[in-house]
C-alpha cells in the first residue's frame, strides 16, 4: 500500500489551518481540475466528527464517487478521514497540525490501496501514487494561499 507523506509550513494560526483543511468549500476550490462536487452528506462548510461527505469527480476521464467519514478528531491538532465507499480498496487520510516557530506545520499521511490485487499494485506503482501526490500538493498550496491571505475569512465565516 502506498503511503504519501507531505509537510507544508503555513504562516497562520493553527485553528485557521485546521478549519481550512476540513472546509468542504476549500476542497472544491482546490480540486477544480477534476471538477469535484460534494453531492451527499456535508456538502458545504466545515466537516466535523462523525460526519461524512460524498464526492463526485472526474479522474482519468471517468466519473467517480467516493464517500468518506471523519473517524478521528482532536481539535486543532489532528483529524482522520476514511473512505467508507468508493473506488479504493483502502483509503485513510490523516491530517496533523503543530505549531513551530510562529508558524504551523501541516502534515498529511495519505495511506491508500487500489483494488484489483496485482493490477492495482501495478497501477499504484506506475502512475496512481504520483497522481495522488500531485493532487495533495495542489490542495495544500491552495490551503496555504487561503490561510496566509484574506480569502480565508469568506470560507471560515459561521452562519448567523
Amino acid at each position: 500500500m502506498p503511503v504519501i507523506r507531505l509537510q507544508t509550513v503555513i504562516e497562520a494560526g493553527i485553528e485557521t489551518c485546521f478549519d481550512l483543511a476540513r472546509s468542504i468549500d476549500l476542497h472544491i476550490i482546490s480540486t477544480s481540475g477534476s471538477n469535484e462536487k460534494a453531492i451527499d452528506g456535508k456538502v458545504s462548510g466545515l466537516i466535523g466528527p462523525g460526519e461524512f461527505v460524498t464526492w463526485q469527480a472526474r479522474h482519468f476521464g471517468l466519473s467517480q464517487k467516493l464517500s468518506s467519514r471523519i473517524t478521528q478528531y482532536s481539535y486543532p491538532f489532528h483529524f482522520r478521514d476514511e473512505q467508507i465507499k468508493g473506488p479504493f480498496h483502502h483509503l485513510v487520510h490523516d491530517h496533523y497540525f503543530s505549531e513551530r516557530d510562529g508558524s504551523v506545520q501541516m502534515t498529511d499521511v495519505f495511506d491508500f490501496a487500489s483494488p484489483l490485487g496485482i493490477l492495482g499494485k501495478l497501477a499504484d506503482l506506475l502512475f496512481l501514487e504520483r497522481y495522488m501526490k500531485k493532487l495533495l500538493q495542489t490542495r495544500n498550496a491552495v490551503l496555504k494561499k487561503y490561510a496566509e491571505g484574506d480569502e480565508r475569512h469568506a470560507l471560515l465565516r459561521t452562519p448567523g
